[in-house]
């Protein structure tokens, strides 16, 4: 794809539709008009393309490829929560004493890390039963936007839990403060793959 995008999400969207195999005419049509988002575009703006972005991708792919496109537009997945990802894997032998220190881990995980009767994870970002929630991501988006988008923020958990667990993932988007228009927390479930 020949085409330069200003903004880094949108520049890391084309490069993952890229490595996903997406065709070059579909990826254009998802990433259409993202060359006019530039630093100066207001965040409303910004928020407003994403959300044509996401419904583009909604409908031309196919549930598993905007998932993992969306997963692997993660952000923050060095630094310090790299490090505290690595040390809880290295402190701790137990899934459980890994669980535990991971709903500890609040720089990394948000407000809790916790396993389900069902066996999966609950990642939670924020507590239950505020007022509103917001999009760290996107906080000018003005309506709902597809929980597409959400899978990267699901895509750093699950980058950061598989390495303090030491277990493989897959992510679902339980629930999300922008496809629900700040009525709900950000929360992702993950199944342990065997």
């Amino acid at each position: 794809m020949d085409r330069t995008y200003q903004d880094g999400r949108i520049h890391k969207l084309a490069g993952q539709l890229e490595g996903a195999g997406v065709a070059p005419e579909v990826a254009g049509e998802i990433l259409a008009g993202g060359e006019a988002v530039v630093k100066a575009t207001p965040p409303a703006a910004k928020a407003a393309w994403f959300r044509g972005a996401m419904e583009r991708m909604d409908a031309l792919l196919d549930e598993a490829t905007r998932h993992r496109v969306r997963e692997r537009c993660a952000c923050c997945l060095g630094g310090k929560r790299l490090e505290i990802s690595r040390g809880i894997a290295r402190e701790h032998a137990s899934l459980e004493e890994r669980l535990q220190a991971a709903n500890e881990a609040k720089f990394v995980f948000g407000h809790a890390v916790s396993r389900q009767d069902n066996g999966r994870i609950l990642v939670e970002f924020a507590p239950a039963g505020l007022e509103r929630y917001d999009c760290v991501c996107l906080r000018q988006a003005g309506e709902p936007i597809s929980a597409t988008y959400c899978y990267c923020c699901g895509g750093h958990a699950k980058h950061h839990l598989q390495i303090a667990l030491g277990r493989k993932l897959e992510c679902t988007v339980r629930s999300s403060a922008l496809s629900s228009g700040g009525r709900e927390a950000c929360t992702f479930v993950f199944g342990m793959v065997d």
